[in-house]
């Protein structure tokens, strides 16, 4: 039963539960420009919303969306999912013109590393967006890992947690909060918690020592937000993913870290936490568990998931399954959020000199291998673009590899997708007599790819191999580039190694 204060009536505390379950809500939206509904809601309440590569045709129309959404509430938190490198929806059609983590770890320079993230929400801010669900500080201790790879910046805890401050500290001083994520750490998977619930079977002392380091050097700077991650840690809890258990948040996170800003969940729609809870249940426990904000918009983004998941929680309370105070003090934490967001003045701190700074990263990062003095190529070659199945976070449609690129600087220069067990034979056979240009990605999660070079190595031993996910395997080919990311400014300066340019 709702527990009314002195001297408010039964309609306004309905009226105040149901904006504070609309406050700890972050959802998506389709289209370009935001729906009467979503401006509607935000009337009533809503305090956040998330933007995904649906919704961005060009920074004018994103600022202009962002425009529209301030226009109902001044305060709004605008969220969206940009980590530059593999995971980008500002330039989801292009490319980032920025390279990811797994790249600044490889030059492991944190001023860099700074100076990237205040110029990526240098950008963010000019468009209106004001709340980052990055950096990952996942270890990527697995190397079979799907879905983290080269979101993370490399298999080192000390390594992680120095380039995880040095980013939260340079994208919160462009004035765009940072959400450090996946807590508590999920670099040790072989699952793709989009598919299906994780499992990190270690004991607490790896936990502590590898997981957790990255985390407690984002929250000594500061880090305005952590988001959840959906994995099973039976050594932390073993009967409810972190996302759901309060032993992680509440006891973890808040009690031992002494961490005090927004938790946020990850998308609630993935399948760890839809197909074994359900969104409504997976919703309210997050809260009772310690959670201050549900994201949900990845793949649900309509006004009836909103009203479902606000409902869910009003009636959890009203049923006593959600303490009251626990939902307003999560509504509380997403509005004092709120708050910091719209007051900042951005610093002009790393600045100077930054416009291609994601480039000059991109440069720095890549690593050439090959027997004496590489040798460019002079004539238009066949690039043959290995192509794995992108996993769900990075999404199918962001163009790369370097065969645009190519072509700009060799007219001429022909290009196909291969993958499966065929796929070495089949780039012999359209490459002809040209040289080939081998792009993979992850060769080592992938026997068919090791599998295609060593078809084309066999047959065609000048060929190059172009290296853009994580550089496990060994290098071969008459030249190896590793660009650590398949970032579009990874590609541009593997090029012009390439090409001498």
């Amino acid at each position: 039963m709702t527990t009314l204060a002195s001297g408010t009536t039964g309609s306004d505390a309905k009226d105040e539960l149901t904006r504070d379950a609309l406050t700890v809500l972050q959802p998506g939206f389709p289209g370009t420009t935001a729906p009467d509904w979503l401006l509607r809601h935000l009337g009533d309440g809503l305090a956040s919303v998330g933007l995904f590569g649906r919704n961005i045709a060009s920074p004018e129309q994103l600022a202009a969306l962002t425009a529209q959404l301030r226009a109902e509430r001044d305060d709004v938190l605008v969220a969206i999912d940009e980590e530059g490198g593999d995971v980008t929806r500002l330039e989801v059609r292009t490319g980032s013109s920025f390279p990811g983590n797994h790249a600044l770890g490889a030059v492991d320079d944190t001023e860099l590393t700074g100076q990237v993230a205040h110029e990526l929400g240098r950008r963010l801010r000019e468009c209106g967006v004001n709340f980052n669900w990055a950096p990952s500080a996942d270890v990527n201790a697995n190397p079979r890992n799907p879905v983290i790879g080269v979101r993370s910046f490399g298999t080192e805890p000390d390594l992680v947690a120095r380039h995880t401050a040095a980013y939260v500290t340079g994208l919160q001083a462009a004035g765009v909060a940072a959400c450090t994520k996946h807590f508590p750490g999920h670099g040790d998977t072989a699952v793709d918690s989009h598919l299906a619930l994780p499992r990190i079977d270690v004991d607490t002392e790896v936990l502590s020592a590898r997981d957790l380091t990255p985390f407690r050097a984002a929250i000594e700077a500061g880090s305005h937000a952590v988001m959840s991650a959906h994995i099973l840690v039976p050594a932390l809890d073993p009967d409810r993913p972190a996302t759901l258990s309060r032993r992680i948040l509440t006891d973890l996170l808040r009690g031992e870290l002494g961490y005090q800003g927004l938790i946020v969940t990850d998308g609630m729609e993935m399948q760890a936490i839809a197909a074994t809870y359900g969104i409504e249940r997976g919703s309210v426990l997050a809260l009772a568990a310690g959670a201050d904000a549900i994201c949900v918009g990845g793949g649900l983004h309509d006004e009836g998931t909103v009203r479902l998941l606000r409902d869910a929680l009003v009636a959890a309370v009203r049923a006593g399954d959600l303490p009251e105070e626990r939902l307003a003090d999560a509504a509380e934490r997403v509005r004092t959020l709120a708050r910091w967001a719209a007051a900042q003045t951005p610093s002009a701190d790393g600045a100077a000199g930054s416009a291609d700074i994601g480039l000059t990263a991109a440069r720095r990062a890549l690593r050439v291998t090959g027997a004496g003095t590489p040798t460019p190529l002079t004539e238009a070659p066949y690039v043959a673009l290995f192509a794995p199945v992108a996993n769900i976070a990075v999404g199918d449609e962001t163009p790369w590899g370097v065969a645009a690129d190519l072509a700009r600087a060799l007219p001429g220069t022909g290009s196909g997708h291969f993958s499966g067990p065929d796929a070495g034979a089949g780039a012999l056979a359209a490459a002809g007599e040209r040289r080939i240009v081998a792009v993979v990605r992850d060769e080592h999660r992938h026997p068919w790819m090791g599998a295609a070079l060593d078809t084309l190595l066999a047959a065609r031993p000048d060929t190059v191999v172009v290296e853009m996910g994580v550089p496990q395997a060994p290098a071969r080919g008459a030249l190896h580039l590793a660009t650590h990311g398949a970032a579009r400014v990874c590609a541009q300066a593997a090029v012009e190694v390439l090409t001498a340019r």
